[in-house]
């Protein structure tokens, strides 16, 4: 196995200046790194990352916490969190983030000082035990309750692209419209529920209190509520669904009804993943880039300031409008339509 020693010697250089190359000191140029970079590539020669996290008090690691890891919504995240970091030659250590506020506080006690910065999707974490268990490591916040002071934070603009597709369904004509929303403390589940009413009231509709109904964002709980939509009357002509995963269900409780989308009841959703355009019919949904959220989630956290700087920086990643056929008119199929959220 090479060693350091090797690898000045075939790159005629001194073994402080390898150490450089790889510790990213600004002191070394960029022909003597390639040069010695390539040199190392050659004889297969790595430092060793122990000895350099000590030497540099850096692990080169990122920490990513989320609500769960499967599903297309959190997958994509993850994958931009990951090709980010990769750009930035960081490695990956990807946790589920428990709801509990006492077994994040411990997740994240354990592994304190084995990476440089977290991604926390939690948004009911404590701020004061999050500052106390984060020691020297940077910190961001996706999808936070609020913004924590000193913490940089990146969040989905839920209310506004709740309101635009609600705002769409109107134009359309629909006048008698449902929401099945998700868990009632969910943040995201808030904002969107919010973010319909807004469109409502602004268009001078009433949101009866039977119109509103909570899924757990599983396609479970969509078939459940949506059924539970049928037996009113009169039934609603339009639904909007706080996420796809509910959308899905819905669509195959209406189906099972026996009834048309959107001839008997238009649907339109939110998150737009991957699955939603080969529905049938396509749905028409909220888009949110995902793999943008994470990796933007990264360049956040790595351009943050220091923990203490006491500098809020809170970020809304905006939605577009993706209008397929599950809402009726001006969803010809042609191709999906992409429109920016109203106001």
């Amino acid at each position: 196995m090479a060693t350091i020693s090797d690898v000045a010697r075939e790159a005629g250089v001194s073994i402080a200046t390898v150490s450089r190359v790889f510790n990213d000191s600004s002191l070394v140029s960029a022909t003597t790194r390639r040069r010695v970079a390539a040199v190392a590539t050659r004889l297969r020669y790595w430092p060793n990352g122990i000895a350099r996290s000590l030497i540099t008090s850096r692990t080169h690691t990122l920490g990513a916490f989320l609500p769960d890891l499967h599903g297309e919504f959190f997958s994509e995240v993850i994958h931009g969190v990951d090709l980010a970091a990769r750009e930035r030659g960081f490695h990956l250590l990807v946790s589920r983030a428990s709801s509990g506020a006492d077994e994040l506080t411990a997740t994240l006690r354990s592994i304190r000082g084995r990476v440089d910065g977290l991604i926390i999707m939690a948004p009911e974490i404590d701020a004061d035990a999050l500052r106390r268990v984060s020691g020297s490591a940077r910190v961001v916040l996706v999808n936070p309750k609020r913004p924590i002071p000193g913490l940089g934070s990146i969040s989905i603009a839920n209310l506004a692209g709740a309101r635009a597709v609600v705002l769409h369904l109107i134009g359309l004509g629909h006048r008698r419209i449902a929401t099945i929303a998700g868990p009632e403390r969910n943040t995201d589940a808030r904002q969107r529920l919010e973010g319909y009413r807004l469109a409502m009231t602004e268009s001078g509709l009433p949101a009866a209190p039977e119109l509103v109904l909570h899924g757990d964002f599983s396609e479970h709980s969509g078939y459940e509520a949506a059924g539970a939509l049928l037996s009113l009357n009169p039934r609603p002509t339009a639904v909007f669904i706080a996420n796809d995963y509910m959308a899905v269900g819905a669509l195959g409780a209406f189906h099972d009804a026996g009834l048309r989308v959107p001839e008997d009841v238009a649907l339109a959703g939110f998150d737009d993943i991957p699955l939603a355009r080969y529905l049938t019919p396509p749905l028409t949904t909220v888009h949110v880039d995902m793999l943008r959220l994470g990796q933007r989630a990264v360049e956040r956290l790595l351009d943050a300031p220091r923990p203490g700087s006491h500098a809020e920086s809170h970020e809304l990643l905006g939605t577009t409008l993706a209008v397929r056929k599950s809402c009726g008119r001006n969803g010809d199929g042609a191709r999906d339509r992409e429109r920016p959220p109203a106001g």
